[in-house]
């Protein structure tokens, strides 16, 4: 199976590729619809989905339980691989996502596939997510997908991570970009963790402004820009937050796209985001829109 060249695959090419006619050539699709604060999204695939689609749980399959380590912790390697083979990831599956419309949330999972040992070119992000798929005009179905099951291997290690002490450090002597609400980032609201604010010396970059108004990510020449006007050039040392470490990749993913980092160089993730450095007391809390 060839490699796709870009994080992003627009609709017509994913319907494309599903059309092989060898059904071992056709990528998995993973569904990974979800919302902050729900309702859940599983009704929402069970009603309509892309044929074959598999439905993974951004909670439960592509998260351990919330604890001190934050709302959506790394996975455990057998949480994950088991997920991952119930949808019928081979190790040498090209693998899609998809969320609702944007792409913001599907990025943890193209992070965690690139986390658990994917390289680049072997999972991507469906661009416009299912609304795209749906003004294409293209098919959905009903009818529950019932794929073989797949023998990936689940390999840590493949993205840098970063812990709370870390994102400190980096905060003052590179570039740590949060990517949450300007709102939130603000400490103006927070609608689920312990405390509002942002860590001292990050600067606010929200996902959802690597989206064009028509919900598509923006070119790379654009996202380049965006980015590079945040963190020059990328030649500083750079990492991403957010509320759970779900949105923040898709700041990974924006500078892979952009060429703003090459994939053998990606920005970190603190994964624990938020809701990990909000729920220790002796975590020191920024307001206001300066870092």
């Amino acid at each position: 199976m060839f490699a796709l060249m870009d994080p992003l695959v627009a609709p017509s090419r994913l319907a494309r590729l599903l059309a092989d006619p060898d059904p071992e050539q056709r990528p998995v699709v993973l569904d990974v619809r979800w919302r902050l604060g729900g309702p859940p999204a599983r009704p929402d695939h069970d009603a309509a989905h892309i044929p074959g689609a598999v439905f993974l749980d951004m909670d439960t399959d592509l998260a351990d339980p919330p604890g001190p380590a934050g709302r959506h912790p790394l996975p455990s390697v057998e949480r994950l691989q088991a997920a991952l083979r119930r949808a019928g990831v081979r190790d040498g599956s090209l693998v899609v996502a998809h969320d609702d419309a944007q792409g913001v949330q599907a990025a943890r999972a193209w992070w965690l596939l690139r986390w658990a040992g994917f390289a680049a070119g072997r999972v991507a992000v469906l661009d416009g997510g299912f609304r795209g798929w749906v003004d294409a005009g293209l098919p959905t179905t009903a009818e529950p997908s019932r794929p073989v099951p797949g023998d990936v291997t689940v390999r840590t290690g493949g993205m840098p991570v970063l812990d709370a002490d870390e994102a400190a450090a980096l905060a003052r002597s590179g570039v740590l970009l949060d990517a949450r609400a300007p709102e939130r980032y603000r400490g103006e609201h927070e609608p689920v963790d312990p405390k509002a604010g942002h860590i001292p010396g990050a600067r606010n970059a929200p996902a959802t402004d690597v989206l064009a108004s028509d919900g598509r990510w923006l070119p790379p020449v654009s996202l380049a820009e965006w980015l590079g006007g945040l963190a020059e050039a990328g030649e500083c040392d750079v990492a991403a937050y957010c509320g759970s470490g779900a949105t923040a990749a898709a700041l990974v993913l924006a500078a892979e796209h952009a060429g703003f980092r090459p994939p053998d160089r990606p920005i970190g993730l603190y994964v624990g985001s938020w809701s990990n450095w909000s729920a220790d007391p002796a975590r020191p809390v920024a307001t206001g829109s300066a870092p």
